[in-house]
């Protein structure tokens, strides 16, 4: 029986910010149905935005002290229990009763003591993982003290570390004045961390791990390029012979059209005409002429350049000259924003905007656009194409990262390909997929066609567990 411990600085339906929450959430339940003898736990901190709900449910397994370099501060365990996966939090207030989870001025001491914590939890709860699965630079340190401090001690000795980068661009990059003070490293482990003439946890980790992966087969090839790595370039490609990619899933059970609250009229392949009830409904809520045969063009994003809004900005007029409605939903930069609300003023028959985190409205929109742009700059994973591909809405993406290895270009010879795709980052080679979209939608069969191919995708965690099993055995 393999034993798994997930390490990570957040986990639905606990706390949240973006895709790593996602994972955490949902990927250890996918590794436990599909081989139940593992024992998959995951260990997050006590955030204070964690529901009371949760909070009241929970069970106190242990209470001990970290000796963080000079620093003697108490930590708590709690346990929860959901889907058959055991979830750990480490309790401190000190460092974890805030209102947001990341952004504090040491936020480097906060996750240098919850990974301290990690590795002196497990003697206490009575669990030593066969596999330590450490999540992007907050957990990064646990991979090092693991094979810097922790492995020469019996019960840690045969303990195997894996590595997992979500977004290369975040490395938890700090002055070398804090090594032994706060990350309680000793001169000696100075070369594992030392890049470009500071402390890099992320670089660090990946000399230390047994395994590194990325959260697509595509992005892990991309951070070997000098464009992609955000600097790591070189490390990266020094122990290429680690790096695997594992594409994400997606909750198939949330994403259900089939059976989704959210939307004003439930439909799966069969029912797809109910689609078009959804559509009606999303063109009222963002106060735009009601038309089943027009084309909605539809993102849901964060508002930032790397997400390709520069491109759309560049042809924004250009987009809405044709017969189409383009929707938004997001928040971000203030000049982004300020673009689309000025977007939508100068067009208010063909173009809506909400300036809005609203998961509801988010889902109504998968579920009643005819095409998802995403022409992002880069795109280690991506969860939205493949949301939107669930409700039959056909994506149109960049070739990068995880948009190209789960978006195919649809080829009406062979009706092959689940979306309609770009390569170079223009916004005029992306006005030109817009624009084939928009003519395939024309095309009733192969249109017909495309949606299937879309909504037929296996985009479930399943899948992904079976090669992240594989991986562990390997191990």
């Amino acid at each position: 029986m393999k034993k798994i411990l997930f390490v990570g600085s957040e986990a639905l339906p606990f706390a949240a910010t973006g895709g790593l929450g996602d994972v955490l959430g949902s990927l250890p339940a996918a590794l436990k149905r599909a081989e139940p003898d593992t024992d998959v736990r995951v260990v997050l901190p006590m955030y204070q935005v964690v529901s009371a709900k949760y909070k009241a449910q929970m069970t106190k397994v242990a209470e001990f002290t970290v000796q963080l370099s000079w620093r003697r501060q108490y930590c708590g365990v709690w346990s929860y229990d959901l889907d058959g996966v055991t979830y750990y939090f480490i309790d401190n207030e000190y460092y974890f009763k805030r209102t947001s989870l990341y952004g504090s001025y040491d936020d480097g001491e906060r996750y240098a003591y919850f990974c301290k914590a990690v590795m002196d939890m497990m003697p206490h709860i009575g669990f030593i993982p066969d596999i330590l699965h450490c999540h992007d630079w907050q957990s990064a340190l646990c991979v090092i003290y693991l094979k810097r401090k922790y492995c020469y001690l019996d019960e840690y000795a045969d303990m195997k570390a894996v590595y997992t980068i979500h977004n290369i661009d975040y490395q938890g990059i700090y002055n070398f004045d804090i090594l032994g003070d706060v990350f309680c490293l000793d001169s000696w482990d100075r070369y594992v961390v030392e890049y470009d003439g500071c402390i890099n946890l992320t670089k660090g980790a990946i000399v230390c791990c047994d395994k590194l992966t990325t959260v697509s087969p595509g992005y892990a090839k991309e951070i070997q390029t000098e464009y992609y790595s955000s600097g790591l370039y070189h490390i990266i490609r020094m122990y290429k012979d680690k790096i695997c990619g594992i594409i994400n899933g997606i909750d198939t059970d949330y994403y259900n059209p089939s059976k989704d609250p959210s939307i004003a009229v439930s439909f799966d392949l069969a029912t797809i005409a109910n689609k078009a009830e959804n559509k009606l409904a999303l063109q009222r809520t963002f106060g735009l002429p009601e038309s089943v045969d027009t084309p909605v063009i539809a993102m849901v994003s964060r508002l930032a350049s790397h997400k390709g809004f520069d491109l759309v900005r560049r042809v924004a007029d250009e987009i809405l000259q044709g017969d189409v409605q383009f929707v938004l939903l997001g928040t971000g930069e203030a000049e982004l924003e300020d673009f689309f609300s000025d977007l939508a003023a100068r067009y208010p028959e063909k173009c809506g905007v909400k300036l809005a985190f609203n998961k509801e409205l988010a889902k109504q929109i998968y579920a009643s656009a005819d095409m998802f742009l995403m022409p992002s700059k880069s795109e280690p994973c991506g969860l939205a194409q493949m949301i939107a591909s669930r409700y039959g809405t056909v994506p149109i993406v960049r070739e990068t990262g995880g948009l190209a290895d789960t978006i195919k270009p649809y080829n009406p010879a062979t009706g092959e390909g689940n979306g309609v795709t770009f390569v170079t980052y223009n916004a005029h080679d992306m006005l030109d997929a817009v624009r084939r979209a928009c003519f395939l939608y024309e095309e009733k069969a192969d249109w017909a066609k495309l949606v299937e191919n879309a909504m037929t995708m296996d985009f479930s965690w399943d899948a992904s567990a079976k090669k992240y099993l594989e991986m562990y055995d390997k191990l």
